[in-house]
């Protein structure tokens, strides 16, 4: 998996402060997406098991206590990207306790692969739906179009 930008302390995409790692490999390619740069899986870096160890390390700091992971993109659900953001997620759910992870994609919950959902299965929070260019909204929380839609997996959320 290749991934554009890694930010260890967020404060935009998601509840509190998060760790927030944009993955590359997008086939949507919606009109007016602000991210472009993420659709070609082989964008930016290649994630490694350092960054990877920098991300528990980074939710688990007791000095800028993080709320959680967001996964955003590119499309975190690209079948490219299954296997290491599967691995990811587990991670943070065995060794990050009370953090809380929320992820961005442009597939509809509806048409999950059977991988997808086993990710979904591990997040809190899932912000669905292409970005529509003729239904976008500013003023909409934490997504850009009104089609998206905001799925509470976690009963804690």
């Amino acid at each position: 998996m290749f991934y554009s930008a890694y930010h260890s302390i967020d404060v935009v995409n998601g509840e509190g402060t998060r760790c927030t790692l944009f993955v590359s490999g997008c086939d949507h390619a919606c009109k007016g997406c602000y991210n472009q740069s993420t659709w070609r899986v082989d964008a930016g870096h290649q994630f490694t098991q350092q960054l990877e160890d920098r991300i528990i390390a980074d939710l688990n700091d007791t000095r800028i206590r993080r709320r959680g992971l967001s996964l955003s993109g590119g499309d975190p659900l690209h079948p490219a990207n299954v296997s290491a953001v599967l691995q990811l997620v587990q991670r943070v759910r065995h060794e990050c306790i009370d953090k809380d992870i929320w992820l961005w994609t442009g597939y509809q919950m509806s048409e999950l692969t059977t991988a997808q959902a086993a990710i979904v299965a591990q997040v809190d929070v899932v912000i669905d739906g292409k970005f529509e260019q003729t239904l976008a909204d500013p003023s909409l929380k934490w997504r850009g179009s009104a089609n998206q839609i905001i799925h509470t997996i976690s009963k804690g959320i």
